[in-house]
């Protein structure tokens, strides 16, 4: 395949997913990492895609009622992300019970527990579950409401609902599409933000995980507020002004360093 063609088969999966991984560029098309990476330059350069760590996003910016799906997201701000993860993870407790909301922060979270013994999970997120029910510590109990999939691979809806009505955890870790200190925080998906109004219901404490492009982001629809937030944890990103916004309205707010 010349080239030209490999480009054109690059912009066609991005166009067509919204977000690709060299990895996965690399076993479909059989050429090296490296060549993708100059493959996906070039196409970058040329204002065709955005090019981010691991692969490449479509271009063009979100509405406030678009709903990136969980490959895209996964792509941006990972280191970011791990790091927010790690700091969350510190305060999980064997034993303990928590919640995990669908994300991508949180799913980087769900990895940073999967060792943690004696843990029970509630979840409304596919890709949280299947990490721990794959690879898990002896004696993890994870607990997937049920519910519509969203393409961000939440489960929402009256199923989700219901299930967390009856259901307590000690910690909550919720993660938002955006953030904002009139609106707190929202979803682009009004089903998604009823299911998440659920979660916070079911915790006795909750923790925000967003990393810092989030904030000033608006989606159509708030399910929480910040006051109702007792920790929120973010990277050293985030501006001074929305550091001082988010330390008068939060419980408690913590910076990590990336």
């Amino acid at each position: 395949m010349l080239a030209s063609q490999r480009r054109s088969v690059i912009l066609d999966l991005v166009e067509e997913a919204g977000a690709v991984k060299v990895s996965e560029l690399v076993e479909r098309l059989g050429v090296s990492d490296m060549t993708i990476r100059r493959d996906i330059e070039r196409l970058s350069s040329d204002g065709l895609l955005e090019r981010v760590h691991g692969g490449a996003l479509a271009l063009g910016g979100a509405h406030s009622s678009e709903e990136p799906g969980f490959s895209a997201k996964s792509l941006l701000q990972l280191s970011q992300k791990q790091a927010i993860a790690q700091a969350a993870a510190a305060r999980v407790m064997p034993g303990s019970a928590i919640g995990i909301s669908a994300g991508t922060t949180t799913y980087e979270l769900a990895r940073a527990v999967k060792d943690v013994p004696q843990l029970t999970v509630v979840t409304n997120s596919v890709p949280v579950a299947q990490l721990l029910h794959e690879s898990g510590a002896p004696g993890q109990t994870v607990v997937l409401t049920g519910g519509v999939r969203t393409p961000s691979d939440a489960l929402v809806g009256p199923v989700a609902v219901a299930a967390l009505r009856s259901l307590h955890v000690d910690l909550l870790f919720l993660g938002a599409h955006g953030v904002d200190a009139m609106t707190g925080l929202t979803t682009p998906n009004l089903v998604e933000s009823e299911t998440n109004r659920a979660l916070v219901g079911s915790a006795r404490h909750t923790c925000v995980l967003v990393d810092s492009s989030k904030w000033g982001t608006v989606g159509l629809s708030t399910f929480a507020d910040l006051s109702e937030i007792d920790l929120f944890i973010t990277d050293n990103g985030l501006p001074e002004r929305a550091r001082a916004a988010l330390s008068d309205a939060v419980g408690s707010l913590e910076i990590v360093e990336v």
